[in-house]
């Protein structure tokens, strides 16, 4: 079993050592990478299994212009390079060369290796050890990475330059993650029963509970995705992979959210994961009813999506200073359902795709006697989605709302159908 260690050596020739020996110790071999820029202040006399003019020529520069580069545009060599480790990771993970990858640096060794470990499968051992990572202005920027894959995250505190006690201390904690993750690691493929990805959220919290149970009666693992845009991204990312046999899309609502500016918005490949991965696909349209617009001090302070989408007229409610939910238009319902239908009509067997629709309310919010209760704007979400999609995607109505047991025996009922179909 061989482990990828990658870093500047430039920069961190002692503790990229110092970890290679103490993972060799551990009887696994050490693989190192060098993603040095040449503008370090160390001339490394550690020899790297691939070296940083290999990974410079796969990410597109000419040999021996990557110190120049980045002298020149420090941001165009640092994503360069990053394309060239990424293949390389990639190209050993593929060929079972690797069983794990542990990068270790501050922000340059991040930006470069983040892409390639959000490159590797869920569940493959992947370790970052970062003096970075905590640094509030470039959270935004991790969490593109951290939202969608399981990267694990050492904080270092300390900078890994030299070598000294701390320095020791986090290299031999950082071999020890490593190999442990490494030693006890089971293959997602290796399950046997079917796995079914679930979104949800608290306003379908009772049918969630009720398909899941059902799902789960039926003989199949229920992977759960809370929906708040970053969980329904991830949900998509790993849908896209084909890791799962189907999709229950109880809460397709990050595309509503991203359409009209929502807390929630999930990013514009939202819906598209089963279609590039023709996986079985279940939807609901719970969250259309609503715009996640909090906090609440946004009505007083002109903020853009208030003022535009003149919240402050519409029903709304207030969970608390940080959680508002305003209904959704007309307007915007007829546009979220068209763009729905544009996607899902992109699903290359739409036999698969069953669109499941409780009339009665499409979260708990939206129910008879609910806050946001608006039956005509609900039934228009309706008339212009089934006068959208392509006639071979199946729509069923219940009556029913969301959280009531003949819903989820529907959407249950639907995801046997559909993955009945697969095979036909």
């Amino acid at each position: 079993m061989a482990v990828a260690i990658v870093g500047m050596l430039d920069e961190r020739q002692e503790a990229l050592s110092f970890l290679c020996q103490r993972i060799r110790s551990k009887g696994m071999d050490a693989l190192l990478i060098d993603t040095s820029l040449g503008i370090g202040g160390i001339s490394p006399r550690e020899v790297p299994d691939v070296s940083s003019g290999e990974l410079a020529r796969l990410g597109g520069i000419q040999s021996g212009s990557i110190r120049e580069l980045a002298v020149s545009n420090r941001e165009k060599a640092t994503s360069l390079m990053s394309q060239g480790l990424t293949e390389k990771i990639l190209e050993l993970q593929l060929s079972n060369r690797i069983r794990g990858v542990v990068a270790v640096g501050g922000m340059t060794t991040s930006t470069i290796a983040l892409p390639a470990l959000r490159a590797l499968p869920f569940g493959f051992p992947k370790l970052l050890v970062s003096s970075a990572a905590a640094m509030p202005a470039y959270a935004g920027k991790f969490s593109q990475f951290l939202g969608l894959r399981d990267i694990t995250v050492m904080h270092t505190v300390v900078d890994t330059v030299g070598m000294n006690p701390l320095v020791r201390t986090l290299m031999n904690n950082a071999c020890g993650a490593i190999c442990g993750m490494v030693e006890n690691w089971l293959p997602v493929a290796g399950e046997k029963r079917p796995s079914v990805a679930l979104t949800e959220l608290g306003f379908c919290d009772k049918g969630a509970q009720q398909v899941r149970q059902m799902m789960e009666e039926l003989g199949y693992n229920v992977i759960s995705f809370h929906a708040t845009g970053m969980g329904d991204r991830a949900a998509e990312d790993l849908v896209g992979q084909g890791l799962f046999q189907a999709f229950v899309d109880l809460v397709p609502a990050g595309l509503s959210e991203h359409l009209l500016g929502g807390n929630r918005d999930a990013g514009p490949s939202r819906l598209l994961g089963a279609v590039r991965s023709k996986t079985p696909y279940i939807l609901t349209p719970c969250g259309f009813d609503m715009l996640s617009c909090g906090p609440i001090e946004r009505k007083e302070k002109g903020d853009p999506l208030w003022i535009d989408r003149s919240l402050a007229q519409r029903k709304l409610l207030v969970q608390d200073h940080m959680r508002v939910q305003a209904r959704t238009s007309a307007q915007e319902v007829e546009m979220v359902a068209k763009e729905v239908a544009h996607r899902l009509n992109q699903h290359p067997r739409k036999e698969l795709v069953f669109f499941v629709v409780p009339v009665r309310g499409f979260s708990s919010l939206s129910v008879e006697g609910g806050p946001l209760h608006e039956p005509e704007v609900d039934g228009h979400f309706l008339q212009v989605l089934k006068g959208s999609l392509d006639p071979a995607i199946t729509v069923k109505e219940v009556d029913a709302h969301i959280n009531e047991p003949a819903f989820a025996r529907a959407v249950v009922e639907a995801l046997v159908e559909a993955l009945g179909r697969v095979q036909d």
